[in-house]
């Protein structure tokens, strides 16, 4: 049986283009998307709503708590067993997302080092400077640096990490690819649109996900115990408006609609969902960076459902 493969960036379509077409299929969608798998964790991470998961069956959301681990190790391992038991109900599995990590090691067979979290070991690393992580992985390992942003220190910590508890360094065992484990059978369909309209749909995203309550959320995450040192709440949207709240405002913030009625706090709000919608834009180019390692896509435009329709179910009958 063809697998279809949905990927492409942030707010281009994917879940409602996903969504039409599995509907065509019969179809089920495990989501590649590292962030989603996180209760409570909606408006920032853009999941599919509620109405839609009852429309169509969605595997690997909500399915951790914040503080709770998820690696590409466990995607991999719950994205295989999923399929064989979506196949095995006679409908077609779809593996819709854009965690270009999780897609690249699922698709092309790579092994990734699964070497359990040690608890003493990242609060050692913790405490440590920013720069001066950054500054060790690139003595252990200038291959990773030049692959993570010198202020993503959840990845920076975790590379550190691998190399202390194997004695080898993350990108040496990230290129231990077993051809065992390559996706058979894969059809990857690719969505894009031209630069500034994406653009354009980010900005808009953005918007709406703080007038959905993005603010609140987070604050609600933080006032459960969830820290903001976490990996989960260092993920974009999340940890803007945790400096958004640490720096700019008192912890008694009132709701959206008292801060639009405010003028100092309009303006600091605006300024974060500003840097917000830059750094999603940036995220976005990472992200076909990863997509434009990928062999064998045929790229479409999101409103292009016949043709991809198409094109899987000609796939399906060779």
């Amino acid at each position: 049986m063809i697998l279809p493969v949905i990927f492409g960036p942030t707010a281009v379509g994917k879940t409602k283009l996903s969504i039409e077409i599995a509907n065509e299929l019969n179809g089920e969608i495990v989501s590649a998307d590292s962030m989603q798998v996180y209760r409570g964790m909606d408006i920032g991470t853009a999941k599919p709503t509620l109405e839609e998961r009852r429309r169509i069956p969605h595997h690997l959301i909500d399915i951790r708590n914040p503080n709770e681990e998820w690696t590409v190790s466990d995607f991999i391992e719950q994205a295989n067993r999923l399929t064989n038991e979506i196949t095995g109900r006679r409908r077609v599995p779809m593996i819709v997302g854009g965690t270009g990590l999780y897609l690249w090691a699922l698709l092309e067979g790579f092994s990734f080092p699964i070497t359990p979290a040690d608890k003493e070991l990242r609060a050692r690393l913790e405490q440590e400077q920013l720069s001066t992580l950054y500054s060790h992985l690139s003595t252990f390992d200038p291959e990773a640096t030049k692959k993570i942003h010198p202020n993503d220190k959840k990845r920076i910590i975790r590379a550190l990490e691998v190399y202390e508890l194997t004695g080898k360094s993350i990108s040496d065992l990230q290129r231990a690819r077993d051809p065992r484990l390559v996706t058979r059978n894969r059809l990857l369909i690719g969505l894009d649109l031209p630069r500034e309209e994406l653009y354009v749909r980010i900005n808009q995203r953005v918007e709406r996900m703080i007038e959905k309550g993005l603010v609140e959320e987070v604050k609600g995450l933080l006032a459960k115990g969830y820290r903001k040192s976490l990996p989960s709440m260092q993920a974009l949207g999340y940890k803007e408006v945790i400096e958004y709240l640490e720096g700019r405002c008192p912890a008694s913030l009132l709701s959206y609609d008292n801060v639009l009625r405010d003028p100092a706090k309009r303006e600091t709000l605006d300024q974060m969902t500003a840097e917000l919608k830059k750094r999603t834009r940036n995220f976005a180019r990472r992200q076909m960076t990863w997509f434009r390692r990928f062999r064998e896509v045929k790229w479409f435009e999101p409103f292009d459902k016949g043709p991809i329709l198409e094109y899987i179910l000609n796939h399906a009958k060779n």
